[in-house]
């Protein structure tokens, strides 16, 4: 039997949804939260518009040139409003501030963490990650890679690893591939859609998402997960680590915050009300392993069945 679409919010979700339906306030919401984001990072000595002015500067045309797919056709459910952006991903300003961002949002998952909450979180991802797999994987596919930050850090966890980092945005990709340049690292970088790739069949023993499904409607994550069961050998992982929606943190966040959060994530109650376990079965998968690696995060390990 096939899961169907859940998508049923809370009560206190579909009030917030219906503040976010009126234009003015979903506006005001999305610039309090951006508002908000940066201040924090400056707080914590993350300095956004400096760290920002700084990549603004470089020419970036040759490292589009490079990564960029002109055939591409983006899916509905991408081209629309991200994090407070109306281009959504699809430009410089979002793929230069992706990194401030991280630091900025992710200060707060631990006390005292500050600047380095980020590394943390992907570091207690690892942490979950190495220990679980058989075997050390020889070929890596980060899908939704974005800038490269997760796709550096398996690198670095995985140094004998060929990578390949898949995202939508070539934006990102262009920053990406600039990181990468930077640390003398050689990834393949591949503008795609994570649910239709391109890539050959059987290419990896692992395949990686990072805080990617939470942007997802529930149709594109099971598309995504059926693209991954494709792309594993046999035996091959896949890995997720995303927001854990039974954490507390969320289940008693006040209304303002939930309001903020939403107004930048278009797609949160999909991916909060998505049966995991039972689309990874119907996808291919074995019944996934599920472990909180943060007070909001959770890490979910499945191997082909």
């Amino acid at each position: 039997m096939t899961t169907t679409i859940q998508t049923s919010p809370s009560f206190s979700s579909q009030l917030v949804n219906g503040l976010l339906s009126i234009k003015p306030l979903a506006n005001l919401a999305k610039h309090q939260a951006r508002k908000m984001m940066i201040q924090r990072a400056e707080k914590i000595g993350v300095f956004w518009h400096k760290e920002v002015q700084t990549l603004q500067k470089r020419d970036w045309e040759a490292d589009l040139a490079q990564v960029k797919n002109p055939e591409l056709v983006y899916p509905d459910y991408y081209v629309r409003s991200f994090h407070a952006y109306e281009e959504g991903n699809l430009g410089w300003e979002p793929a230069w501030e992706v990194e401030v961002a991280a630091q900025a949002v992710h200060a707060r998952i631990w006390p005292d963490a500050g600047a380095q909450g980020d590394a943390q979180l992907r570091q207690s991802y690892h942490d979950v990650l190495k220990p679980a797999l058989a075997e050390m994987p020889q070929d890596i596919l980060d899908l939704g890679c974005s800038v490269g930050m997760s796709t550096l850090a398996l690198q670095a966890l995985y140094p004998e690893a060929k990578i390949t980092g898949v995202d939508l945005s070539p934006y990102f990709l262009a920053v990406a591939r600039y990181r990468a340049q930077e640390r003398s690292t050689n990834i393949h970088w591949v503008h795609a859609a994570a649910e239709s790739t391109g890539l050959p069949d059987a290419s990896y023993d692992l395949v990686s998402t990072f805080l990617m499904l939470h942007e997802l409607p529930q149709s594109a994550t099971k598309q995504i997960l059926s693209e991954a069961r494709r792309l594993l050998r046999p035996n091959g992982y896949l890995a997720i680590m995303d927001m854990n929606p039974n954490s507390e943190i969320f289940s008693k966040m006040p209304p303002y915050i939930l309001t903020l959060l939403k107004s930048t994530e278009p797609y949160l109650d999909e991916y909060f009300s998505l049966n995991i376990e039972q689309v990874l079965v119907e996808a291919g998968f074995t019944t996934p392993t599920i472990t909180q690696n943060s007070p909001r995060h959770r890490t979910v390990i499945a191997k082909v069945r």
